[in-house]
């Protein structure tokens, strides 16, 4: 017994055309597709005042772009001079400082005893100088004036025996021996007198001017390394450089400290704050110094900062502070503009902001 031939293919294209019918049907009976369902609009619905304060462009004209709060004359980023074992911490974060106050303290055992040999040996040269330049004592200059004053009458009594004896010796009393012995001693006792005075305008005079000089050199030798070792412990603590306020602490007592472009402490006046706004290039010449500005943060939404600029960028470069909005240019040229808060009560350094800047 034969079976017809079933045709397959004219089946499988009847079935894609009853399909393609029901579908068209279904769209033509359905609600406008162009139309957002309710669930929709639930699902996308968001508070603009709270999530994007860009949305929210005061009236007038304007220029905006991201911006950062900072201190009054930026962030002050203090590091040591030299590497060592971080003795004392002295200031924490959000203390107040004045200019010259210590910070940090690295371990200085040695230096401080450099400083007290170099002190011990100024001492020493002071003395020394002291005693040179004042030259002999009284007592040395009495006794050296008493006896120039004994050889000089030792050399009259010899000089009158000789006056004497050569009378004597004229008149035939006195052998040539005894006249030859009386001048040989008025002569020695003359010579003896003429260095006793010798040593006593010397002890008067005081010390030669080249044991001065030395002694004068060994004293300065001796402040300079005094001096030198003062500037060696003076490196092993960093001061504040301005007054202003600690905003962070990057190191701990016991540390090793080596200098490098890392700060240990970063400083800033934050008495009055600013703002560092990136203008695009396509803003900057409707910039002006003292315009005025707003400048909004998501942490106090709806909440406007009143600024004014005090100060121009003089050359484009490119952008400090970026958002996370996926749609913004961030190879775009600015230029960045200051602006002075008239108010900060709530703001933190370092904190973004949205700022506009008046053109008008």
């Amino acid at each position: 017994m034969r079976f017809p031939k079933v045709r397959w293919g004219a089946w499988l294209a009847v079935a894609i055309l009853g399909l393609s019918a029901v579908s068209v049907g279904k769209a033509l009976a359905g609600a406008d597709p162009t139309i957002p369902r309710s669930a929709d609009a639930q699902t996308s619905k968001r508070s603009l005042a709270t999530d994007d304060e860009k949305l929210f462009v005061p009236e007038g004209s304007w220029a905006s772009g991201q911006g950062v709060v900072e201190p009054k004359d930026r962030e002050t980023k203090v590091a040591g001079a030299v590497p060592g074992r971080i003795a004392r911490v002295l200031v924490v974060e959000g203390q107040r400082v004045a200019q010259g106050d210590v910070l940090i303290e690295l371990d200085a055992v040695v230096e401080n005893a450099s400083i007290a040999i170099a002190e011990a040996d100024v001492a020493r040269d002071e003395a020394d100088s002291s005693r040179v330049a004042a030259g002999e004592r009284w007592e040395d200059r009495t006794a050296a004036d008493e006896e120039a004053k004994a050889a000089a009458a030792r050399a009259a009594q010899s000089a009158g025996v000789l006056e004497r004896t050569k009378r004597a010796h004229a008149g035939g009393a006195v052998s040539g021996d005894e006249l030859d012995r009386a001048e040989k001693q008025a002569s020695q006792d003359s010579a003896t007198a003429a260095a006793a005075e010798a040593r006593r305008r010397a002890a008067f005079a005081g010390s030669r001017l080249e044991d001065k000089s030395a002694a004068q050199a060994r004293l300065a030798g001796s402040r300079a390394r005094l001096k030198e070792a003062q500037a060696r412990l003076e490196q092993r603590i960093i001061r504040a450089p301005i007054d202003g306020e600690v905003l962070s602490v990057k190191v701990r007592a016991g540390e090793y400290y080596q200098p490098s472009s890392e700060a240990s402490v970063v400083m800033g006046e934050t008495k009055s704050l600013r703002v560092r706004i990136d203008i695009d290039e396509r803003d900057v010449t409707k910039l002006r110094l003292g315009a005025r500005v707003v400048a909004r943060v998501t942490a106090n939404p709806g909440h406007d900062y009143a600024a004014k600029v005090v100060e121009l960028g003089r050359r484009m470069g490119r952008k400090n502070v970026r958002s996370d909005d996926p749609v913004e240019r961030n190879d775009a040229k600015i230029l960045e503009v200051v602006a002075e808060l008239e108010e900060s009560a709530g703001l933190v350094v370092g904190q973004r902001v949205v700022g506009f800047v008046a053109t008008e």
